[in-house]
């Protein structure tokens, strides 16, 4: 006898997701002049160990794990994901702008060279600890993005990297919402 093909489907619709982010405007992409320190510090910002490279794949990957078990808060998660994609670009640009190279080559003050890899990921296991990890990895970019701000005295670039910054805290906000929900 013949046995049946069983069709499983996804019951969590993604199509109507948008960016998750601050209803701001986004400051001109622009930058006072060429200045390759500078588009070394950002490249850390778009693909170092805390990036948004890394923000965008730990997202993708964590709304992936949970599409079946919670359908909001993936939805949630990829509405972020999007919003890191976005800064991403514009850090690109800006490292463009600046005179710097996008290779996924993070370039630090000391001449070290990294290429990003997924081990910067942080993939754990629950709901409750994805959100953990999700919620510390926004606090650690804040941290990085106000430390390269102390550092850059370019206003323009600073503009952007404060505006990003509000998204993030944003994203915190969000996340500590669904952690509460989930643990209630």
């Amino acid at each position: 006898m013949e046995e049946k093909a069983h069709i499983v489907k996804s019951n969590c619709q993604f199509s109507s997701i948008r960016p998750i982010m601050m209803d701001l405007p986004y400051p001109p992409l622009e930058v006072k002049g060429r200045n390759q320190a500078y588009a070394n510090l950002l490249s850390i910002d778009y693909c170092g160990s805390v990036s948004e490279l890394s923000a965008v794949t730990q997202y993708i990957n964590n709304e992936g794990r949970l599409c079946e078990k919670d359908c909001s808060c993936a939805r949630a998660l990829l509405g972020m994901g999007i919003a890191e994609m976005m800064h991403l670009q514009k850090l690109g640009q800006l490292i463009g702008l600046l005179g710097g190279r996008i290779d996924y080559v993070a370039k630090y003050r000391n001449g070290q060279k990294r290429m990003w890899t997924p081990k910067y990921l942080t993939l754990p296991d629950n709901m409750e600890r994805i959100l953990l990890a999700d919620i510390e990895a926004e606090q650690a970019a804040i941290r990085q993005y106000n430390m390269h701000i102390g550092m850059i005295s370019d206003e323009c670039v600073n503009a952007v990297l404060a505006r990003i910054i509000k998204d993030e805290e944003y994203h915190i906000m969000i996340l500590q919402v669904l952690l509460e929900e989930m643990r209630s």
